[in-house]
């Protein structure tokens, strides 16, 4: 097998998963990219000047958990056991409990958001512990921290990627493979951009991976990004329920959509 490294990334397609995958070709990775639109990410690579040796594409559907474990073993037998995998792919979208549609749209959230985390990792983990290495990354938000008004679907999604990825790092600590947490504040992508109110410490796409990377190769197990939104993470946590909610009442709501979009 090629001796320069290999890292499988969900959601490539657009956002924060190409940033990511820019970033680890040029440290030298190999590419496995992984989303629905295999045009836009072999149009990406193209216009990227990524050679055409350094990346294969796969299509697959996160949401549908035959569908991304098939694209895992098929990574496995054309490149071989990845030494880093980003479960990057995800919807965000408003909600409204009153509303009987928007249950459909927190199912498919969590359809996503979390069954598609846990399918992307599941064909790599045995691989990885047989061989003692590799790193498992889960892209968590720092809207999993506490529960925002209308954001239910994304927030509780977020917030349970936060917790399985505790969960799996205590699972394989003794098997050399490392569960790396990341919790994105606000990145300007063209999602956010529709955002209808204000989004502190923003972020381009290309400075949340380069810190994403530096965490990962740090072997850091959870990191907010940027680290001022670790600060306004950690006043979150201990503000008393009564102050939270007063400071958040009135804010405006993240549009519902009858169809998630990815972040």
């Amino acid at each position: 097998m090629p001796s320069s490294p290999l890292v499988f990334i969900t959601g490539a397609s657009s956002g924060i998963g190409q940033a990511l995958a820019l970033r680890f070709h040029r440290a030298g990775y190999r590419l496995a990219l992984v989303a629905r639109r295999t045009a836009e990410m072999q149009s990406w690579a193209s216009t990227s000047n990524i050679p055409a040796g350094s990346y294969q594409i796969y299509s697959a559907d996160v949401a549908q958990p035959d569908s991304i474990v098939a694209a895992g073993q098929d990574c496995m037998a054309r490149q071989g056991v990845p030494d880093v995998v980003i479960a990057n792919a995800g919807i965000s979208v408003g909600m409204d409990t009153a509303v009987r549609e928007d249950i459909d749209v927190m199912a498919r959230t969590f359809a996503t958001n979390n069954i598609g985390m846990a399918a992307t990792f599941q064909p790599f983990v045995d691989a990885m512990a047989q061989r003692g290495s590799g790193a498992l990354v889960g892209i968590g938000s720092v809207a999993g921290i506490r529960g925002l008004p209308g954001h239910g679907a994304y927030c509780g999604s977020k917030a349970a990627v936060i917790s399985y990825c505790e969960s799996l790092r205590g699972e394989l600590r003794s098997s050399g493979v490392r569960v790396v947490t990341l919790c994105p504040g606000y990145i300007d992508t063209p999602l956010t951009r529709q955002n209808r109110y204000a989004m502190p410490f923003l972020m381009q796409p290309g400075d949340f991976a380069d810190r994403a990377f530096a965490a990962i190769r740090a072997g850091a197990s959870y990191r907010v990004i940027p680290w001022q939104m670790g600060v306004v993470a950690k006043l979150l946590r201990v503000l008393p329920n009564g102050l939270f909610d007063h400071l958040l009442s009135g804010r405006p709501r993240k549009h519902r959509q009858k169809n998630g979009a990815p972040h």
